[in-house]
């Protein structure tokens, strides 16, 4: 991979990982200006490190990481302002980390059930989401009542999150639970 392909590729990841890092960092560093700085610090040390980045990893898990280190080296240089103990940012740190793994989790299982929906569902859904438009548009735009479209919306959430549910509480293999069809 050339170097041009290599930045593109970073920053496509930087930039869909870039909010779960801000929000990483905001846990443990209360200061909006401080957070940002520590985000950029964490995206040059992403960038100077990423030709040893192991593409079958999570980036925003690896991303995480540094991250963690580059709020320890903010604290250590801003140690005059009152900070959390090296235990409790650790601690702080740690907590983070796994919870960002449950939420890589629920994120894939979400990208799953999402594509297992019908195409008119999806398209509601991407409308309402992504493109951010509001319900009226939706049920102008597919000729049905607003109420229609709150309680089509209101269905297609219940479903997305039984199915999320359903996948984070399925046995994985390497736990030797026998599969059973349930009644």
């Amino acid at each position: 991979m050339d170097d041009s392909d290599a930045h593109a590729r970073f920053t496509r990841l930087l930039q869909d990982h870039q909010p779960d890092i801000l929000r990483s960092v905001r846990l443990l560093v209360p200061h909006a200006a401080d957070a940002q700085e520590i985000v950029q610090e964490t995206s040059v040390a992403l960038w100077k490190q990423f030709a040893t980045y192991d593409p079958s990893r999570s980036f925003g898990q690896w991303a995480r990481g540094f991250a963690r280190i580059e709020v320890l080296r903010f604290k250590r240089k801003r140690s005059r302002r009152p900070v959390l103990s090296e235990q409790a940012l650790e601690l702080l740190a740690t907590t983070e980390l796994e919870m960002a793994a449950e939420l890589d989790d629920r994120t894939e299982h979400l990208r799953e059930c999402l594509a297992r929906l019908p195409t008119q569902q999806r398209r509601m859904i991407h409308h309402y989401y992504s493109e951010e438009m509001d319900v009226a548009a939706i049920s102008a735009a597919q000729s049905r009542t607003v109420e229609a479209v709150y309680k089509s919306l209101q269905r297609v959430r219940r479903t997305l999150l039984d199915c999320i549910e359903r996948k984070l509480n399925q046995p994985t293999l390497d736990q030797h639970t026998p599969v059973r069809n349930r009644p």
